[in-house]
């Protein structure tokens, strides 16, 4: 069922000029159940073949009044006949029957995705610009140039899943995720280092690895900013993608996030000289981070909503 709702969505997905989610990954973020999300997976076929089909993913540990319907596809040759309309309807009766209030998923701003959405009663909320990085363009001497010097600050660096003495500091980086742009009706999520762990387990089991940056305050190692950067583990293509990036509130206004992107970034072009292009989502409101990756050389690719159904 995994495999074919996959076909179906790199069928569906053929034109978009991003990255598509491989098969391991596809699989451990849509199909496998874990410890704060459940997960249904439901699809259609035909003669055998999965011929569209969704996810629907249901957290347990906070947001537990919301559903999130990711992906939703239909193969190409079988549009038009009404198995997207559905395959919606009954992941809507599916999110109800758990006593959700509250479905959400992401699609592009325009096109067959923002159209589908809108007849479907949904509308959008927060807004993320996708952007790339050309690294066969990019010159690893002007980035250097570019990389401040942060007083009172310094970096750690790993490769792959972090250890457990990474564990508390991460979670204390990503609870200050929680001032991002969000949905009005999703509530901050919580971090142990428990909940953290189980996450940096699912990376290998993804099929990716990743390089890290945590800038630390040299007084007392506190926790300061941090940014990852994921690619695949077999190297199968050139494509890497920049994931999480914070800097906590205390430290802001030093310059710490511009340092920690180009460190990881300067790290990444020569410890993976393969790769061709970086991408990256921001939220549109999220004018700092927006400027950073400006200036590193960003440039916008297309806009994503988050699409929100009361139910």
């Amino acid at each position: 069922m995994v495999a074919g709702l996959h076909e179906a969505y790199v069928a569906a997905n053929a034109d978009d000029p991003g990255p598509l989610v491989t098969l391991p990954r596809f699989r451990m973020s849509f199909a496998a159940e874990r410890s704060d999300q459940g997960v249904e997976m439901w699809v259609a076929t035909e003669g055998g073949k999965v011929t569209g089909g969704y996810s629907l993913g249901l957290p347990r540990l906070d947001n537990t009044h919301t559903a999130s319907v990711f992906p939703l596809v239909v193969r190409p040759e079988r549009r038009g006949r009404g198995l997207g309309a559905a395959l919606f309807e009954h992941a809507v009766g599916r999110a109800r029957a758990h006593g959700r209030r509250l479905l959400l998923t992401e699609a592009p701003a325009t096109g067959v995705g923002a159209r589908f959405a809108r007849a479907h009663g949904m509308t959008p909320s927060t807004t993320e610009a996708r952007r790339t990085l050309d690294l066969r363009a990019a010159d690893p001497a002007a980035l250097k140039a570019m990389t401040p010097t942060v007083e009172g600050y310094t970096l750690q660096q790993w490769a792959g899943p972090a250890g457990p003495e990474l564990l508390d500091d991460l979670a204390t980086l990503l609870d200050g995720m929680n001032d991002a742009p969000r949905d009005p009706g999703v509530e901050a999520s919580g971090y142990d280092a428990e909940r953290v762990g189980e996450g940096e387990r699912r990376i290998t089991g993804a099929g990716q690895t990743c390089y890290s940056t945590l800038a630390r305050r040299v007084s007392d190692g506190a926790p300061a900013a941090f940014t990852r950067i994921a690619i695949k583990t077999d190297r199968s293509d050139g494509w890497a993608n920049q994931v999480d990036t914070v800097v906590l509130r205390p430290h802001r206004g030093r310059r710490l996030g511009l340092l920690v992107k180009l460190a990881n970034l300067l790290w990444l072009r020569e410890s993976e000289p393969h790769l061709d292009r970086v991408i990256t989502w921001n939220a549109t409101t999220n004018v700092h981070m927006l400027a950073i990756n400006e200036a590193m050389g960003f440039r916008l690719l297309d806009e994503w909503h988050i699409w929100r159904l009361e139910l």
